[in-house]
């Protein structure tokens, strides 16, 4: 089985740095041109995908529609534990907001941010819950920036922690009892 990890396109709130976490803000355009250039670039690579699932949030579901449509592949119904962290007090904020409200050691507050721990659980129920249902399938994901970097830490030992682009594409694939990455946050589709 391989499972393939997109996140979302851009919205206004990723363009100017306020963290969405579990707020359900739209794509705006450059997002839909993101999305549709890498359900492009998957129309053109080799047929890997049987169908795309997303969180329930919006921009994870729009940019997985693009990917459905123009693969011509089911969209699986919505899942909500492929939703982001929940930020707590900090969703809808900036960095700068944050660090003068709460100084520049925000994330070991108290503000009710969802842990890496509770993440990464979360994500693990999410794809033993795709493995249990899909398998013998590939599926693609589409989630959002901090869910995918906890489930490809947790899932591939020794990989790099490095933020991820918007609509950047992962591929694991399963091979016995462990995940291994094929394919680490590409952004290729947004250059060509």
């Amino acid at each position: 089985m391989k499972i393939g990890l997109v996140r979302h396109g851009l919205t206004d709130w990723n363009a100017r740095g306020i963290i969405q976490g579990q707020s359900d803000i739209p794509l705006n355009d450059e997002g839909r041109e993101q999305a549709a250039r890498l359900a492009k670039r998957l129309a053109e690579e080799s047929r890997l995908w049987d169908a795309v699932v997303s969180s329930d949030l919006q921009r994870a579901h729009a940019t997985a529609k693009v990917i459905a449509d123009k693969l011509s592949i089911p969209l699986l119904e919505p899942d909500m534990r492929w939703r982001e962290r929940h930020f707590g007090e900090a969703e809808g904020t900036t960095l700068a907001q944050r660090e003068a409200r709460w100084g520049l050691d925000w994330k070991q507050r108290e503000l009710g941010i969802e842990s890496d721990k509770a993440l990464r659980e979360r994500g693990r129920e999410a794809v033993r819950k795709l493995e249990e249902r899909e398998s013998g399938r590939n599926i693609l994901v589409v989630s959002h920036g901090s869910l995918i970097a906890q489930m490809l830490l947790e899932l591939c030992e020794g990989l790099e922690d490095i933020k991820l682009g918007n609509v950047s594409y992962s591929i694991l694939e399963k091979r016995v009892n462990a995940w291994h990455p094929l394919l680490h946050n590409c952004t290729r589709h947004l250059n060509e």
